[in-house]
């Protein structure tokens, strides 16, 4: 189909040209936008056409299933496209906006958006794996952006820990292959379902170590604060609101569909591991001053209460993951953009998100919360939903808590600078704007998520 095609090869040619091109002149930097301006186009209607009617398949080239490039856009893989595209677009208009000051800023910005759609749209094991690596290599290479040393600590950094996650995942796809005899997700999951669960207890540990990484989750978060706090407000923003999909897709889309030893890796476990992240990342959130690292423990907060919906699992603990993933993206999106700006505006939309993220109330982050605690009443019955309850309240007390700090120390304390351009701060204002009408319409995005769970088979699908 024409708009998979446009939606998966558009940035990737563009990206391509762009490398040729000084990312420093506005022509680059605006042609890079009108690139992501159409992919994200293509992207939405794609969506449209995935949820009204169906996955939509498309084989790279002609060439036959297996050998050519697969892709396939089911309700969960064109949703994670979308979002995270959307995150990439807004982080690109804000630094052409702001004044680009890298040669190799838009063209990597590019590249990196098209290794996530292929990321999220493809069907194979070992493409996954190809797109993953694009974009991890994207990524690495904008952690360093503006070349000062503690960002290229970063990036060193980054590099190290996407080496480590690609080889264990790497090991994981080896051993599904040599279990499965195939690398197409579809006929790998059906081998798998028949196949004993101890021959997969190694591959399953093995992907969720992998993503689990990717994601930032306690206790594989150490290298994610250095990484955030040292990289530019809108890379931060790109890294936590659009590559860390990869992690809670990765973890939906193989633990539901592929994997189902992985859910089951022991709900106990999935939910110990998703609080103790959500504690761990509040407490140390609030310990901190610089609001780049306050919201850099926010986001290992924040990826618990994904994978505690993983872990009560059945379709509505992952269309619960799926709508928190969604929220998350742009909470972070407009929380790292903000700490970079100053000005009433973006004091007040810095506000909107900090409710979004503590859970209250128009904000998104509140249709995330319910959705968790609704599945967590369906799963889990009294006893875990009150649990989970007392936890989801507690973590959002404690969000609120240090994103206050944050607001207070930027936004209330007179620092005597001045207000940055207006373009950045009424492109941040529409961002808050935005997580408001979801959360005031949540119809669309909870019918969204509720669709991309069913595409799962333990959420509800064939």
């Amino acid at each position: 189909m024409i708009l998979l095609s446009l939606s998966f090869g558009l940035t990737w040619v563009l990206g391509a040209a762009l490398a040729l091109l000084d990312g420093r002149r506005p022509l680059a930097g605006w042609l890079a936008v009108a690139g992501m301006g159409g992919s994200l186009a293509c992207l939405a209607l794609l969506a449209a056409r995935v949820l009204g009617g169906g996955p939509v398949w498309s084989v790279a080239g002609g060439w036959p299933p297996g050998v050519g490039i697969t892709l396939r856009a089911d309700a969960l893989g064109v949703l994670f496209a979308l979002i995270s595209s959307g995150v990439v677009f807004l982080a690109l208009l804000h630094e052409v906006l702001s004044g680009v000051r890298s040669r190799t800023f838009p063209a990597l910005v590019l590249l990196l958006n098209a290794g996530l759609s292929g990321v999220f749209l493809t069907g194979d094991i070992f493409n996954f794996y190809v797109f993953f690596e694009i974009a991890m290599t994207a990524a690495y290479a904008l952690t360093g952006y503006r070349e000062q040393d503690y960002q290229i600590r970063a990036a060193f950094i980054f590099a190290v820990v996407n080496l480590l996650g690609s080889v264990i995942f790497l090991i994981a796809v080896a051993g599904m292959y040599h279990l499965t005899g195939s690398l197409d997700m579809e006929v790998v999951a059906r081998r798998i379902a028949a196949a004993e669960p101890a021959s997969t207890a190694v591959i399953s540990v093995a992907v969720f170590v992998a993503f689990g990484l990717k994601l930032g989750l306690f206790p594989f978060h150490f290298w994610l604060p250095a990484v955030y706090v040292g990289s530019h407000p809108p890379v931060a923003a790109i890294l936590s609101g659009a590559l860390a999909n990869i992690g809670s897709y990765g973890l939906l889309r193989f633990g539901g569909e592929i994997l189902p030893g992985l859910s089951g890796l022991g709900g106990l476990v999935l939910l110990s591991l998703g609080s103790a992240s959500i504690l761990y990342g509040a407490l140390q959130a609030i310990s901190r001053r610089l609001p780049a690292e306050v919201m850099a423990y926010s986001a290992i907060g924040q990826a618990g209460y994904i994978l505690i919906a993983i872990g009560v699992g059945g379709p509505a603990g992952y269309a619960a993951a799926v709508l928190y993933s969604l929220a998350n993206a742009l909470n972070k999106a407009l929380l790292f953009t903000a700490t970079g700006l100053r000005g009433p505006w973006v004091g007040a939309s810095f506000a909107v998100g900090a409710f979004s993220v503590a859970g209250v109330p128009p904000a998104a982050g509140f249709l995330g919360k319910l959705a968790l605690f609704r599945a967590s009443l369906e799963a889990g019955g009294v006893f875990w939903s009150t649990v989970l309850t007392a936890l989801v309240f507690a973590g959002g007390a404690l969000s609120f808590v240090y994103c206050f700090q944050v607001y207070q120390r930027a936004y209330l304390v007179a620092d005597g600078a001045k207000p940055d351009g207006a373009a950045p701060r009424a492109l941040v204002a529409g961002l808050a704007a935005l997580l408001l009408l979801l959360g005031l319409w949540p119809e669309p995005l909870a019918a969204a998520s509720a669709a991309a769970a069913s595409a799962l088979p333990a959420g509800g699908g064939p």
